[in-house]
């Protein structure tokens, strides 16, 4: 019996809609390959966009609602859900990361990202169980399509996805994510914050599978990897990197300050 290709399971998680299919779609996939049921073979295209649900409505980032900063239950709820669907678009970056340049790459970096886009599977299921505790759920609110935007940005070049995606957008939640804990422990919503935890353990290795193959990829090509990455940096990604840093997290990941440190406003 012919082995599947694993840009034909790929293609099956992006082109999922429905949030708890791409779930299920996302584990078959990382555990297929695992068992050794998928070819490192890439005999398909990927898909110009991956399948998105009716809801939540996607807006311009500029055009969406302020979230606040209080501790209400109403201002924990939509920050949960706008990390909600961070967690689902990024289901599909970790896959589509696969199947667009893994021809690229040994069969390892179909391991890391398999595992990685698994876990943010697991991340987007614990986030939505725990907006439908508090009475919502994914789709209920507005979310914006920046991060998807990213990735039509940089489909052509592995460096530039590698650097933008995990190593800027990614990273940045290492920055931002310990001041979130510390606002859901304050409120008392405990459950949210050991949710939180959790998924920062995970994207410190996900930032540091990005730095380990954009090395790869700059030893490869005989380029500077700290010089290469400014350079795409300033050309692929529209927005500033700002202060204050995780430089603790960033570090474990291998993102030390000689990467971003002169990129920074």
């Amino acid at each position: 019996m012919p082995q599947a290709s694993v840009a034909s399971a790929v293609t099956s998680v992006l082109i999922a809609a429905n949030p708890h299919e791409k779930v299920f779609a996302a584990r078959s996939a990382a555990r297929n390959w695992r068992l050794g049921r998928l070819g490192h073979v890439f005999d398909t295209d990927m898909p110009d966009r991956p399948g998105r649900p009716d809801r939540p409505e996607l807006c311009p980032p500029s055009k969406m609602p302020r979230r606040g900063k209080g501790g209400s239950e109403r201002s924990r709820i939509a920050m949960l859900h706008a990390l909600a669907h961070i967690e689902f678009a990024a289901i599909d970056l970790a896959f589509d990361l696969i199947g667009r340049f893994g021809s690229q790459f040994p069969p390892e970096f179909v391991d890391d990202w398999m595992r990685v886009g698994a876990e943010e599977a697991m991340h987007f299921a614990l986030l939505d169980r725990r907006l439908r505790t508090l009475g919502s759920s994914y789709g209920a609110l507005p979310a914006h399509d920046g991060l998807w935007e990213s990735a039509e940005t940089t489909a052509h070049d592995a460096a530039a996805r590698l650097a933008i995606v995990p190593m800027v957008l990614e990273a940045r939640g290492l920055d931002v994510t310990p001041m979130t804990i510390e606002r859901f422990d304050q409120a008392g919503d405990i459950p949210s914050a050991r949710i939180l935890a959790r998924i920062m353990n995970d994207e410190i290795k996900h930032v540091g599978f990005g730095v380990k193959w954009f090395e790869y990829r700059c030893k490869s090509d005989n380029v500077a990897p700290q010089q290469q990455w400014k350079n795409l940096v300033s050309r692929y990604f529209g927005g500033q990197l700002k202060p204050p840093f995780n430089d603790s997290a960033r570090r474990q990941a291998g993102l030390t300050r000689d990467f971003y440190q002169s990129l920074a406003c």
